[in-house]
């Protein structure tokens, strides 16, 4: 989102995975963190459930609520790919009318067009954390309440 924002995007939308599950709570507040350290205001939040079906539909319903948007947060990059068809069923250009940023550097982020940008997560080290944890666990340790790894963004031809 912080980076929609520098490029000058004013009107940002999202598009959240479930609020029941962590990852979706985390991203949706990262998107309304940004927005409020900029003084901006929502554009439009709809859930996607994480996946591509979720996605387009999140899209169309952001679509049919005549919401005015100018970039989209999708929280991964698997509903991303199903809002990019929902956008381009409608005519909307991606990224001449919106820019969209996913998040997971999945496969899907190169397999569609335009190719997105996107928030990769350090897959090799949420492993070995995870393995941490469960080897502490094990010894009878107790887990770390929370666990945040750095993220970085890549940026490509959607935003």
């Amino acid at each position: 989102t912080t980076y929609l924002i520098d490029k000058g995007y004013r009107r940002i939308a999202t598009i959240t995975g479930p609020l029941t599950m962590p990852a979706g709570v985390d991203r949706l507040h990262g998107y309304r963190a940004a927005l409020r350290q900029a003084g901006l205001e929502e554009a439009a939040v709809e859930d996607g459930n994480f996946t591509a079906d979720g996605g387009a539909a999140a899209m169309q319903r952001m679509l049919d609520s005549g919401a005015a948007f100018d970039a989209l947060f999708v929280a991964s990059d698997l509903m991303a790919r199903g809002a990019l068809a929902t956008l381009g069923r409608a005519g909307v250009r991606v990224p001449d009318d919106v820019a969209i940023i996913g998040f997971d550097d999945s496969p899907v982020a190169t397999s569609v067009s335009p190719q997105l940008t996107t928030m990769r997560q350090p897959s090799f080290a949420q492993g070995e954390r995870m393995a941490d944890i469960l080897l502490a666990m094990l010894a009878g340790g107790r887990p770390p309440h929370v666990t945040i790894l750095d993220t970085e963004l890549v940026v490509r031809a959607s935003a």
